[in-house]
């Protein structure tokens, strides 16, 4: 099969377009022809060196969200047949013996994960375990169902597991174009929250405005603890969903009212932050929450919500396989708002 990989750390040139073996399934897993696979900052962060998971290792085939059709099935394998069409769940955790990528899935160890540290979606051909693909509703594109795996079940995860939005609270959304973003707007909107967003451009704040954020500022430009205070009337968000780090941690502490919680799932602008004022952090009752990883029993309910939700297709632009150094250097440039494609 053709897939694109890498042997070695650095830029986008690094990438290679070649022939590789095609994967086997174990009795327990399946082979799904991926039809679309979307891209993730993960992508560019482990190409270039700034962090690798533990497990990571060369060569590398990556690419964590896939869709496309079942092509072979382990001799075990009976919830899923040739011919379906299915979207891999690419965290490991979880799986069932007889599989070739069990015992993988320590959930705060060595979690393996497709496109991570196995190979993934930037390729002809992807295994993975039969008891992580589900099945793609008849009416719905591949590249729809490619947008949802990584970002909408870390959006999720972190609103709703760990940060326990509810119905009727504020919450602040940065870097909006993001793909997580994208589906942390339409998810907390769509559970009954008020949803403030930021972004670097007015043209992406616009684009959050459609998505159903409530409120929207460039925080290249706004002040934006001062903007989120007077949008809720002194009051202060009760809830900060945050994946920029470094870049906006202290406007997002200040932005959080009495008992706000920051709830943090990535770090894209640094890995350091400095608490900028400790008398408002223990004076207000703030909570500044990790978010783990997700558990696998969460992705099938939160499949159900994305496929009979109605939620749109945010697909920012998409690319042939061969195309995959272009396509990331699309989204390290940050010339995005949803999500890359790829469509081997």
């Amino acid at each position: 099969m053709k897939a694109v990989l890498y042997h070695r750390t650095g830029d986008s040139g690094v990438l290679e377009f070649c022939d590789v073996a095609d994967p086997s399934p174990g009795a327990a897993d399946v082979v799904v022809r991926v039809q679309a696979c979307a891209l993730n900052r993960l992508d560019i962060v482990q190409r270039a060196g700034y962090y690798q998971m533990p497990g990571f290792s060369y060569p590398h085939i990556p690419g964590m969200d896939v869709a496309g059709v079942v092509e072979q099935v382990g001799s075990d394998v009976r919830s899923v047949k040739i011919g379906d069409r299915v979207v891999i769940d690419p965290s490991l955790s979880g799986v069932a013996a007889g599989s070739k990528f069990s015992g993988k899935g320590e959930l705060f160890g060595e979690l393996a994960v497709i496109g991570a540290t196995e190979d993934g979606g930037y390729a002809q051909l992807c295994a993975a375990p039969a008891t992580h693909v589900y099945r793609i509703p008849d009416t719905m594109d591949f590249a729809h169902a490619a947008q949802f795996p990584t970002c909408w079940l870390t959006a999720g995860h972190a609103l709703f597991e760990v940060g326990n939005l509810r119905a009727g609270e504020t919450v602040l959304i940065h870097a909006a174009g993001s793909g997580v973003s994208v589906a942390g707007i339409q998810l907390a909107k769509n559970a009954g929250a008020t949803v403030l967003a930021t972004a670097g451009t007015d043209e992406k704040c616009e684009k959050a405005r459609t998505l159903g954020a409530d409120h929207v500022l460039n925080n290249r430009t706004g002040d934006v603890a001062g903007w989120a205070r007077q949008v809720t009337s002194g009051a202060g968000v009760n809830m900060v969903f945050d994946h920029v780090g470094t870049a906006l941690f202290g406007p997002s502490l200040f932005a959080l009212g009495i008992k706000g919680r920051l709830v943090s799932c990535g770090n894209s602008s640094g890995d350091s932050a400095t608490i900028p004022s400790l008398g408002y952090l223990f004076h207000s009752g703030i909570s500044i929450i990790g978010s783990d990883p997700y558990r696998p029993d969460e992705f099938g309910p939160l499949w159900s919500t994305f496929c009979e939700g109605g939620f749109p297709t945010l697909v920012d632009s998409e690319f042939a396989l061969a195309e995959a150094a272009a396509a990331q250097d699309k989204l390290e440039r940050n010339d995005v708002f949803g999500k890359i494609i790829l469509r081997p």
